[in-house]
């Protein structure tokens, strides 16, 4: 029926398709784009066979763990966007308020079939669990946020990049294959006219009941899948030639911003992957890319899938790093911020304040600074769980792709998760050390605080 590689594609029961039903269900959560999305294609080529319409639907809660404004706003954006790209090609699509598990299942009773997309955290997989267990119909669910299957990869959380690299490189030709969605045979009668009004995002945000302690980054970033495009091309065409050696040139602007629209699915990593592999790119840079998008990223995934319990907590930390930093957590720190010193960019450090600052006005960082960013907080606050827990909360706040998989796990790597032990040093103990010293020896972090500052005025609608 299917020409997306079978094992995409997972049942989540074992309910029959109710060939008497009224429509093919996609509940869109993860994948919020509409080309190219492996779940709409497997509810289109259900739909075609069955001769019914599609419908799909979004649950839209105003109290996602840990959202505020900014996510929100960027968010809408892209559903904007989505829903009119589906309404174009005979599309239903409702995206109605209340918790995604709930939405879905309003509307399963009248499904000959439920298809819906992959998350990887524990709520999005207790959600689909409820779904599948509570709704007549058969329920599947198609791997649309990752290059190779998680359980393709391996049956077990990895050590490192090293260890996953291979077994990810061993199938990855295979999978960087995503059929466009053919047409749909029985176009929807409704249209999209149920549910939230879209058309003025503004004007839905001030309605809801959101976090507002965090503004949107306008005119910086807006979500959907025309602003990747726009982006990516531009990074293609002038930005990529070099990537390899410049990446962690903080005050570059050789970075692709892609990372925001993947974490809310806007775009396809395979459709990314295909991109820069067809980019006119010297192959190291090519590697170098795919490197971070598939192997970093689906090491991830892999931390998020099979440590489901403890992957936000200190506790998924391997026994060398949480041993080692116990032995120094007493030891006596240089500079010891708050939690709301660090927020504001109150600390002695230039360079971190510049990075906090990108982070809290832009909603981005580049990712070097990013580690640097974390490896100061473990040094400047009294206890490493502590900091672990700022980390995180700073990092989630802030970050447009924060909340995610990648984050949990790049926070994590802060204090050794997908790394080794090093020389010891007091407060890192064996944890890997970054230095200002080394900042300065390998880009140039003047020019970092001026771009920084060019940014935040973008930002703030003063600069251009």
């Amino acid at each position: 029926m299917s020409d997306l590689p079978p094992e995409r594609i997972q049942p989540l029961n074992d309910a029959s398709v109710h060939r008497s039903g009224d429509y093919v269900l996609y509940w869109m959560q993860q994948a919020q784009r509409a080309e190219p999305n492996g779940a709409l294609h497997r509810a289109v080529r259900h739909a075609n066979d069955l001769g019914l319409p599609v419908r799909v639907v979004f649950g839209f809660m105003d109290d996602y763990p840990g959202a505020n404004l900014r996510h929100y706003t960027f968010m809408l954006e892209g559903l904007q966007e989505v829903q009119q790209n589906l309404a174009d090609r005979g599309i239903e699509m409702r995206v109605e308020h209340g918790k995604p598990d709930d939405i879905a299942l309003r509307h399963a009773p009248s499904a000959a079939v439920l298809v819906t997309d992959r998350g990887y955290l524990r709520h999005q997989k207790a959600w689909r669990r409820r779904v599948a267990e509570e709704a007549a119909c058969r329920v599947e669910q198609v791997e649309a946020d990752v290059c190779v299957p998680v359980e393709v990869v391996t049956d077990k959380a990895e050590y490192a990049a090293r260890t996953i690299r291979p077994k990810i490189h061993e199938h990855l030709e295979r999978f960087l294959t995503l059929p466009e969605t053919p047409p749909v045979d029985h176009p929807s009668a409704n249209g999209s006219a149920d549910g939230l009004d879209l058309a003025d995002v503004d004007a839905l945000t001030d309605q809801l009941d959101l976090d507002r302690s965090v503004p949107a980054v306008r005119p910086l970033f807006r979500g959907g899948r025309s602003e990747a495009e726009a982006l990516l091309d531009d990074f293609l065409a002038s930005k990529f030639d070099g990537y390899d050696g410049n990446r962690n040139q903080i005050q570059s602007q050789a970075v692709s911003h892609m990372s925001k629209y993947l974490h809310f699915g806007q775009i396809s990593p395979v459709w990314l992957a295909q991109k820069v592999q067809a980019a006119d790119a010297p192959d190291e840079d090519v590697d170098s890319y795919i490197e971070e998008l598939v192997v970093r990223r689906e090491l991830s995934m892999n931390h998020v899938h099979f440590r489901p319990d403890t992957y936000d907590d200190y506790a998924c930390l391997p026994e060398w790093a949480r041993e080692s930093l116990a032995e120094h957590a007493d030891d006596e720190r240089e500079y010891v911020y708050t939690r709301e010193e660090l927020e504001q960019s109150e600390t002695h450090d230039p360079y971190w304040n510049a990075a906090m600052k990108e982070m809290r006005e832009t909603g981005y960082m580049h990712n070097y600074m990013r580690m640097y960013w974390g490896k100061k907080i473990l040094e400047w606050t009294d206890n490493p769980k502590t900091a672990y827990e700022r980390t995180l909360y700073l990092n989630n706040r802030y970050f447009l792709d924060g909340r995610d998989p990648n984050s949990f796990a790049n926070v994590a790597w802060v204090f050794g998760l997908h790394d080794r032990g090093w020389k010891e040093r007091p407060v890192y103990g064996k944890t890997r050390y970054m230095s200002r010293g080394g900042l300065e020896r390998k880009a140039d972090p003047d020019a970092y605080v001026e771009k920084v500052d060019r940014l935040a005025e973008i930002a703030r609608g003063n600069g251009s």
